[in-house]
């Protein structure tokens, strides 16, 4: 069993805070393994009846362990998750639950309704910069084509069966069981092409004709694939300026191992390796910030900036990836400063050793690399 380092600290330090955690992530990310892996803690798996039946009095349960570190894997198959989640909250506080579920039933109303505000998520992304030594593995370009998902990244070779395996499995399991969608056909072939599409700018049109769906249901489709993390809607950052980009977001599919396979890339070349580098990074900030508010910036004349960071005071920072330093945009970077002359410039590239700064028309740059950014994201306070 792999120790995953960062994510035992960073649910040790949450528990100082908040007696319950809610690991959220997607299907295969490592969340039940990461919970066993947990120190001195006693493991329940809700998909076993015996540990339903013990949990059908929720009070009689909790006054059992109280005290107690618990993982409650799997907990939307009890009959009232949200009652003992309550019950643990409200009477049993020195009781420490690191609950696990679907994605969709943590934005479910009953979940919402009882458990808003008392509950501290942590999503456990796809293996980002901290899980490739922890895998043994510090290959950057196996972790972009193989994807972040430990039985992909750790795979020797990976077959056909074993994505669409995933895909059939997030459809019965997360699909079908929590939310009405009734075209299985459509849904997929709406996750394929925003896959191959990753990263671009969504425009609904390009999807309900192939799909055989109208634009409402594409909507609703993103809406579902959004919240249980399947893909990312990176949005614009505006102030409502004629010469922004200010509704469209883009997508982002949530691991560049699905992003290949649907593209069809056996190999990564040279001129790939800049698009799959910004979606590790994406990942990255997400992890590390745990913030889902990231945002793009682009202007009319086609300037456009990767991500851009909302802080608390300090001004937008913007950041361009490449996977080399002579491949980030800095134009694009002057055409966002003119608007928003306050902010730093990042340079997130593969090729970074010790980070430096350079000043290039009149405007100053930042060239780190992952180890950099890491350090700058762990100290940053960001803004939706």
């Amino acid at each position: 069993m792999k120790k995953r380092a960062y994510w035992h600290n960073r649910i040790e330090a949450a528990w100082e805070r908040d007696s319950l955690l809610w690991l959220s992530g997607v299907r295969q990310a490592g969340k039940t393994i990461l919970g066993k892996s947990l120190d001195e803690i006693e493991y329940f798996n809700c998909q076993i009846p015996r540990i339903r039946r013990q949990m059908e009095k929720p009070r009689d349960f909790l006054s059992a362990v109280a005290g107690k570190r618990l993982v409650i894997d799997e907990i939307h198959r009890l009959r009232e998750p949200s009652e003992l989640l309550a019950a643990a909250a409200d009477e049993f506080p020195g009781t420490r639950i690191l609950a696990t579920g679907p994605s969709a039933f943590r934005v479910s109303p009953a979940f919402r309704q009882r458990l808003e505000n008392r509950v501290r998520e942590i999503w456990l992304t796809p293996m980002m910069s901290a899980g490739l030594a922890d895998f043994g593995n510090g290959d950057v370009i196996h972790r972009l084509k193989a994807g972040g998902l430990p039985p992909f990244f750790m795979s020797s070779q990976l077959s056909e069966s074993e994505y669409q395996g995933w895909m059939d499995a997030y459809w019965a399991r997360d699909i079908q069981a929590r939310v009405r969608v009734s075209k299985h056909w459509s849904f997929q072939r709406f996750m394929e092409m925003l896959f191959e599409h990753s990263g671009e700018v969504f425009e609904a049109v390009r999807y309900a004709e192939p799909c055989g769906i109208t634009h409402p249901t594409v909507a609703n489709y993103l809406k579902i694939l959004e919240e249980t993390l399947v893909v990312h809607l990176v949005r614009p950052y505006t102030t409502k300026r004629p010469t922004e980009i200010v509704s469209a977001p883009r997508v982002y599919a949530f691991d560049t191992g699905f992003v290949c396979y649907y593209r069809g890339w056996g190999e990564i070349c040279d001129e790939n390796r800049s698009d799959l580098w910004r979606h590790f990074i994406l990942n990255e900030i997400q992890s590390r910030s745990q913030f889902r508010g990231v945002r793009y910036w682009r202007d009319k004349s086609g300037h456009d900036v990767d991500f851009v960071l909302a802080g608390s005071g300090d001004g937008p920072v913007a950041i361009q990836c490449g996977w080399t330093v002579d491949q980030a945009d800095l134009r694009s970077i002057r055409a966002f400063r003119y608007q928003y002359p306050v902010g730093g410039n990042w340079l997130v590239c593969q090729d970074a050793g010790e980070p430096y700064e350079f000043v290039d028309g009149g405007t100053s740059f930042r060239v780190i690399g992952l180890d950099a950014l890491a350090e700058l994201l762990e100290t940053k306070r960001l803004a939706a």
